[in-house]
């Protein structure tokens, strides 16, 4: 505790003797390198210039000084001269139109489409982060602090993983860099925008008319959001969890952190009876994150402060830290597996992620990248990826300590049996064909609480089984008209089933096990579905 407070301390101290204005000029006037031929480039149409050499962000080059207190990051990077297409939007993926603005507070995108309804992104590479802050500090000196610590990121990260991702049979885009013009207007009111401007373009998975052999099969694609509410609405959609999971691995091989509900569309997949949903992972920004090699992001990225900024190092640090961004779509879409299913898919992971894969991947960085960081990344990833198992049980371990094993709003019914000391069994079954959804045997020495939420309709929920020790079992009915029975006992001081739903409307056969939390308070039954809270 009292180092908490010395570090506390020394964050405060250091950020007070730092303040003052923003930089009124923080971004270069421009990223291409040669002056005399930017004069050039105002006055040149795609059709007269094929490829600019470009720097993604000279202004992240500071001194040494600088860099021992706040990192050195990929500084060098941004800052390395790297030649790049032209973008045309008239011939570009066979000519391409805008459909609509987008980009959250960071960065600058836009929806293309094609002749075909095809959707693609175009995406800034450098990002202004001083859009989230209250407009009181976005005048301040953290603004350029935060503008700073792009750095972190590795601009063409991207461009490297579809190979990677391929050997590993996850879905994927395959960006690509443009530079657009400094007098390009086919942006029309958007062109002040995107000119003169270093962005990634990629393919945008986002409905039917986006399904290309990566996803042969699929009859449909779904955002998150979408997703969720068919899934939690209807008992015949399920998430392919198996190849959630698996994504999921290979996010913490690439050390990628920011893993959050609005990170992932889902290719459908229909068999006639039930709809199953496969990950389909979007928005590298954050894959080979460096951050904790100065003074002050040192500091910052401790447990006690911004711990998910997590850096991308030859082991496994901080397994939880790469996951605290992600930790609603994990509860939701991850918890069927066994520690068995993550050491499996680790050792298949480990298996497509040869010494030739990983090196094919990484030599794909601009030459001059490659130059200054493969054979470093190259040495970082093999070591990753012979330590993944680990990884994977770490991260299997953090999700087993408080699952949640969650129906829909059609009827179910759920079986929780206290077999031994060790396992407690629980069996969901869809009333509307009695057939068995999900099962699973959690293990009292991987996990604290299981907690089961019934959403609406009209649920059974029934605990058995005698035991000395067990798990703590959280029932939530939801709306509808419940039965809830339990006739377990633990031998413990401690009663260890608790019961969540509204006095009036419901069933109730509570034994000496039971915690009585009914109410008349409709609010109990509140679960967030979508990630909207």
């Amino acid at each position: 505790m009292k180092s908490y407070y010395l570090h506390v301390l020394s964050l405060t101290c250091i950020i007070l003797f730092s303040s003052g204005c923003a930089r009124k000029n923080f971004f270069a006037k421009t990223p291409v390198v040669d002056q005399d031929r930017y004069q050039q480039l105002k006055t040149a149409s795609p059709t007269d210039v094929d490829s600019v050499t470009v720097m993604a962000g000279q202004h992240y080059k500071r001194t040494g000084f600088h860099n021992f207190f706040w990192g050195k990051h990929y500084r060098d990077v941004w800052a390395t001269p790297v030649t790049v297409k032209v973008f045309d939007m008239k011939t570009a993926k066979g000519g391409l139109s805008i459909e609509k603005l987008g980009g959250g507070m960071q960065t600058t995108s836009l929806t293309l489409i094609d002749d075909s309804g095809f959707t693609y992104a175009l995406r800034s590479l450098d990002k202004d982060p001083a859009g989230i802050l209250p407009k009181f500090w976005r005048n301040t000196f953290v603004a350029d602090v935060l503008r700073d610590q792009t750095s972190a990121i590795n601009p063409y990260a991207a461009i490297v993983l579809p190979t990677m991702a391929e050997a590993a049979g996850i879905p994927h885009s395959k960006p690509e860099l443009v530079y657009v013009l400094p007098n390009d207007t086919t942006f029309g009111e958007y062109s002040d925008r995107f000119q003169d401007g270093v962005f990634m373009i990629e393919e945008k998975y986002d409905s039917d008319r986006t399904i290309t052999p990566l996803i042969e099969g699929a009859t449909d694609i779904a955002g998150s959001k979408k997703m969720l509410r068919k899934r939690f609405g209807d008992d015949d959609h399920f998430i392919d969890q198996r190849a959630f999971a698996r994504a999921r691995l290979f996010d913490l091989f690439i050390n990628d952190w920011d893993r959050h509900v609005g990170q992932w569309e889902w290719a459908v997949y229909d068999d006639g009876n039930n709809k199953h949903y496969r990950a389909i992972p979007k928005d590298r920004d954050n894959a080979f994150f460096k951050f904790d090699d100065g003074i002050i992001t040192w500091l910052f990225s401790r447990k006690w402060a911004i711990r998910k900024f997590e850096s991308f190092d030859p082991k496994y640090k901080d397994v939880y830290a790469l996951m605290m961004n992600a930790t609603f779509i994990d509860s939701r879409g991850l918890n069927e597996l066994t520690l068995q299913d993550y050491q499996d898919l680790a050792a298949e992971l480990q298996a497509a992620l040869t010494d030739e894969v990983i090196e094919s991947a990484i030599r794909q960085f601009p030459p001059q990248v490659y130059a200054q960081i493969g054979e470093q990344t190259i040495r970082t990833l093999k070591s990753r990826r012979d330590l993944l198992p680990q990884a994977a049980q770490e991260f299997y371990m953090h999700l087993a300590k408080d699952p949640l094993v969650i129906g829909t709003d059609k009827e179910e019914r759920f079986e929780v049996e206290r077999l031994n000391d060790e396992e407690t069994s629980v069996k969901v079954t869809r009333l509307s064909d009695d057939k068995q959804v999900y099962h699973r045997i959690f293990k009292r020495s991987e996990t604290k609480q299981i907690t089961l939420y019934g959403l609406a309709e009209d649920d059974e929920f029934e605990v058995s089984g005698e035991v000395s020790k067990g798990i703590r079992v959280v029932i939530v009915g939801g709306r509808g008209e419940d039965e809830i029975k339990d006739k377990s006992r633990v031998n413990s001081w401690r009663r260890k089933t608790i019961v969540y739903d509204t006095k009036r409307g419901n069933e109730f056969e509570f034994g000496p096990e039971t915690v009585d939390k009914t109410t008349r308070d409709v609010r109990v039954h509140a679960f967030d579905r979508e990630g909207n809270k």
